[in-house]
C-alpha cells in the first residue's frame, strides 16, 4: 500500500510545485525585463531632452549653437554605445538622422522592430511593452523608441536597440534560485510524505500481521498500539474486541465439544456393557445385536475423535528440528503388515532430511493418511511414501491406486464428519483427516489434496525447513 500511497503524494506535490514554479519564472523574467524597459525609457527620454533644440536639417551655413547641441548630442550618443553596447540615434521624422552611434547603423526597412518602433513613436506612443525575450533566445534585442516633441509636434525619434544577453543572463540566474528551491522543496516534500505515509500505514501494518496471525492459527495474536490516525486506533481497539470475542466462542466451542464428548463416553461405555449382558442372553450370530454391537462401538470412535480434534485444535505444537525421512520411514515399517495383510504392497524412498516439526502431531497425522490410502487401495495396487524437500519445505507424498475423488470431493476433504458418497460403509468417522490438518496447521504444516494420474489420490504432508518465528532453540 505504501508504494502506491507515495508515488501518489509525490505526484500531487509536484504538480502544486510546477503550478507554483511556472508562474514564478514568468514573473521573474517579466520583472528583469521590465527593469531593462525602464532604463531605456529613462535613457531616451534623457537624448530626447538633448535633442529638442536640434531640430534641423544640418544644411547652409550653421549657428555655432546648434552645431554645439548636436556635437554634444553626437558625444553622448557615441559614449553610451562605447560604454553599454547599445545602438541609440535621433532620426528626424523622414528617418533622416540627426545623430546616431554607431555611424554605421540606419533605420532599417519596414517590417523589423526597430522600424516599428520608430513608427510607433511618430504617433506620440513610447514603447513600454516590447515582446518579452526569453534565456534561449539568443539572437533576441530590446527596442525602445520615445518621440521628441517640440510646441506638441514630434519632430523627431531617439531609438535605442538593447542587447540582451545580460539580461538573459539574469533571468537565467533567477530561474535557477527557483529550481534549486523547488528542488529543496521537493525533497522536503518527500521526506515529509515518507513521514506521512509511515504514520499512515504504521497501524495498517501491524493490523494484516495480525489478522494473519490469526488467520494461521495463532488466535493469541493482538494489534499492538503503533499510533497513527484517530480512526486506525479506533480501528486496533474493535479490533482486538472483536479477536477477543471470537476466541471466547472458539474456546467454548471447543470446551462444549470437549464436555461433551467426555461427558458422552461414561453413558455410552455403560449401554455397551448392558448390551453386552444382553447379547448372553440371545441365541449365539443374533443379527441385530451384532448390528446393535457395531453401531455403538461406532459412536464410541466419533466421540474419541471428537475429543482428540478438540485437544488438537486447542493444543501448542511442541515444534523441534525432526529427521523427517527417518520418522516416516518408521511410520511405513509400522504400517507394512497391515498393507501386507490386505494384499497392498506399501513402498517407502525416506532420504534423511530435516525439518520443524511436533513429532507426535506428524506421527499421527502420517498415521491418517497412510491408513486412509491403504482403506481405499483395492489388492494388488501400491502405496508410495516420498520424503523430498524444496527451498523451504519439507514435504512427504503419499499416493495410493485407489478410485481417487472427483474435483467437487477434493475440495470438500478433510472437512469434519465429511464422507464421500461412495464409501459410506468404510470404516471410519471422518474426523481422521480433519485431526491432521489440526495438528499440522498447530506447527504451521500443511495438509494437500491432489489426483494422481491415472487414478488414485495423492495427498502431500508438508512442514517448514526453516524455525518459525515463535519456535524455540532447536533440540536435539
Amino acid at each position: 500500500m505504501r508504494a502506491r500511497l507515495l508515488p501518489l503524494l509525490i505526484v500531487l506535490m509536484a504538480g502544486v510545485l510546477l503550478a507554483l514554479g511556472f508562474p514564478l519564472a514568468v514573473s521573474v523574467a517579466s520583472a528583469q525585463q521590465q527593469k531593462v524597459v525602464v532604463d531605456r525609457i529613462d535613457d531616451t527620454a534623457r537624448f530626447a531632452s538633448l535633442a529638442q533644440f536640434v531640430t534641423k536639417r544640418p544644411v547652409g551655413s550653421r549657428t555655432r549653437d546648434k552645431d554645439e547641441r548636436r556635437e554634444t548630442l553626437q558625444k553622448e550618443l557615441d559614449y553610451y554605445n562605447e560604454v553599454y553596447g547599445i545602438k541609440a540615434g535621433v532620426f528626424f521624422r523622414d528617418t533622416y538622422p540627426m545623430a546616431h552611434a554607431p555611424a554605421a547603423w540606419y533605420l532599417p526597412g519596414l517590417g523589423y522592430p526597430v522600424r516599428d518602433a520608430f513608427e510607433e513613436a511618430l504617433r506620440s506612443r513610447g514603447s513600454h511593452d516590447p515582446p518579452q525575450v526569453w534565456p534561449w533566445q539568443e539572437g533576441g534585442r530590446i527596442v525602445v523608441a520615445s518621440p521628441v516633441i517640440r510646441d506638441g509636434d514630434v519632430v523627431a525619434v531617439v531609438v535605442t536597440d538593447s542587447p540582451t544577453g545580460r539580461l538573459r543572463a539574469k533571468t537565467l540566474h533567477g530561474w535557477l534560485l527557483i529550481v534549486a528551491g523547488e528542488s529543496a522543496a521537493m525533497l522536503l516534500a518527500v521526506g515529509a510524505a515518507l513521514r506521512l505515509t509511515g504514520w499512515i500505514l504504521r497501524p495498517v501494518g501491524v493490523l494484516d500481521a495480525t489478522t494473519h496471525d490469526i488467520a494461521t492459527g495463532r488466535l493469541a495474536s493482538r494489534v499492538a498500539a503503533a499510533g497513527g490516525p484517530p480512526e486506525l486506533r479506533r480501528l486496533a481497539r474493535s479490533f482486538n474486541e472483536m479477536a477477543d470475542h471470537v476466541e471466547d466462542v472458539l474456546e467454548q466451542q471447543r470446551a462444549f465439544v470437549a464436555d461433551a464428548s467426555h461427558q458422552l463416553r461414561n453413558p455410552l461405555s455403560a449401554l455397551l456393557l448392558r448390551i453386552e449382558l444382553l447379547a448372553l442372553e440371545l441365541p449365539d450370530g443374533n443379527a441385530e445385536i451384532a448390528s446393535v454391537r457395531t453401531e455403538g462401538k461406532r459412536l464410541a470412535q466419533v466421540l474419541d475423535d471428537l475429543l482428540d480434534l478438540a485437544l488438537a485444535e486447542h493444543a501448542a505444537a511442541d515444534l523441534r528440528l525432526t529427521d523427517i525421512g527417518e520418522l516416516a520411514a518408521e511410520r511405513v515399517a509400522s504400517w507394512r503388515p497391515l498393507a501386507e495383510e490386505r494384499g497392498v504392497r506399501l513402498e517407502g524412498h525416506c532420504p534423511a532430511t530435516t525439518g520443524w516439526a511436533d513429532p507426535i502431531a506428524l506421527s499421527s497425522a502420517l498415521d491418517a493418511v497412510i491408513d486412509n490410502a491403504l482403506k481405499f487401495t483395492p489388492e494388488g495396487e501400491r502405496v508410495e511414501v516420498l520424503v523430498a524437500s524444496t527451498d523451504g519445505t519439507t514435504t512427504v507424498v503419499v499416493t495410493d491406486g485407489g478410485p481417487g475423488l472427483t474435483d467437487d470431493e477434493l475440495a470438500r476433504v478433510g472437512d469434519r464428519f465429511w464422507r464421500s458418497n461412495r464409501h459410506q460403509n468404510v470404516k471410519g468417522s471422518g474426523l481422521g483427516l480433519s485431526i491432521s490438518r489440526a495438528l499440522l496447521a498447530a506447527g504451521g504444516g500443511s495438509l494437500v489434496y491432489e489426483r494422481h494420474e491415472p487414478h488414485g489420490l495423492r495427498v502431500t504432508v508438508g512442514v517448514p525447513r526453516q524455525a518459525p518465528a515463535a519456535a524455540p532453540a532447536a533440540r536435539a
